[in-house]
């Protein structure tokens, strides 16, 4: 087991949520010492001035971050208008805030069933979301909101032009509330 590859593959795929040292032990079965090692020796790897990654440790976890020395082309990545088309990963984002705002970035998460981190990113850069305040729960997470220049992009006026979702009511059935309740039931001696 390569540990310091293992490491990099869950920086990456854990994205800006970042992983705690604890988390890592318990992903991979190593010992805390064993993956501060790891991590040391990453991160003298990607202090390397041909790398355009570093690890870093913010908000006690460790995370994959583009080196600040780069910001203008990250910014012109983003920003950049020409030849722009959302992808479908995009729209499909776009659609549940719009539907649902305002909406944490987990329960975008939740309701498309992978992690959205980087295209809340993009949207939030291209100006078409914006943070419309903090929901009153545990983490107090960022809610998100479509903005004009959505609406301008897709040509509504209002978001009411929204089309209208054709969503009925799926019935529970009688055996599933029977079946929870029999499986559930508190026995009375």
């Amino acid at each position: 087991m390569n540990l310091e590859s293992i490491i990099e593959g869950i920086l990456f795929v854990v994205g800006d949520e970042g992983i705690t040292i604890k988390e890592i032990c318990d992903c991979t079965n190593a010992g805390e010492e064993e993956v501060k090692e790891a991590l040391t020796s990453l991160r003298k790897e990607y202090e390397n001035p041909n790398r355009g990654l570093r690890i870093s440790f913010l908000g006690n976890t460790f995370k994959l971050t583009t080196k600040s020395e780069h910001k203008e082309y990250y910014e012109k990545l983003v920003t950049e208008s020409h030849g722009f088309s959302l992808s479908n990963a995009s729209l499909e984002t776009l659609a549940i805030i719009a539907y649902n705002e305002p909406v944490t970035r987990l329960s975008i998460n939740n309701i498309r069933g992978v992690d959205s981190s980087q295209i809340v990113r993009k949207l939030l850069a291209r100006g078409f979301i914006k943070e419309c305040g903090k929901e009153d729960s545990i983490g107090h997470p960022t809610l998100y909101k479509t903005t004009d220049e959505f609406l301008d992009y897709f040509g509504l006026a209002t978001k009411e032009d929204l089309p209208k979702l054709d969503i009925k009511d799926k019935p529970i059935l009688n055996d599933e509330v029977e079946l929870y309740e029999s499986n559930y039931k508190e026995e009375t001696v």
